[in-house]
């Protein structure tokens, strides 16, 4: 799925620049009839209900126009909120230090899911290090199938 999101996040991100806006990410889960497209988008003033708005029907024109989705899907535009999502390299270096809780694509180790926080980044090699109770583990950005940020309240 992540080529498909790929795919999108590239047909959509120029248009959703130009409205002001910055696409953090895009999710794709396939599901028949109840498939979802969720896009993130965040901006220096913050995300309201108007803005999420906004961005939908400018997204649904272009989704209606391009038709990179066979089938039927829910399209969904959210803020990053509280447990923001990590896509890119950049946005594991703009949170170094702070704790996540990711998922990989496949086992590493005979697991898929490890928590901890973001140890070092490197954008030549596409890595991070996530320190966990269990020590530190290199991890390469393209095997995480969802990373967030952990909220501490």
């Amino acid at each position: 799925m992540a080529k498909i999101a790929d795919k999108l996040f590239s047909i959509i991100n120029p248009s959703i620049n130009d409205l002001g806006y910055e696409l953090l990410g895009v999710e794709y889960v396939s599901s028949g009839k109840h498939s979802v497209l969720r896009l993130y988008i965040d901006s220096e003033k913050g995300i309201g209900v108007d803005d999420c708005e906004t961005v939908s029907r400018q997204v649904s024109a272009i989704m209606d126009v391009e038709d990179p989705i066979s089938g039927q899907y829910n399209l969904e535009v959210s803020s990053p909120g509280i447990e923001r999502p990590l896509f890119k390299v950049a946005h594991y270096q703009r949170f170094l230090g702070h704790d996540v809780r990711l998922r990989t694509y496949r086992p590493l180790d005979g697991r898929r899911n490890f928590t901890g926080a973001i140890g070092s980044v490197s954008e030549t090699s596409n890595t991070f290090e996530l320190v966990t109770e269990l020590g530190p583990v290199t991890l390469d950005i393209d095997l995480i199938e969802k990373a967030n940020l952990v909220a501490h309240f």
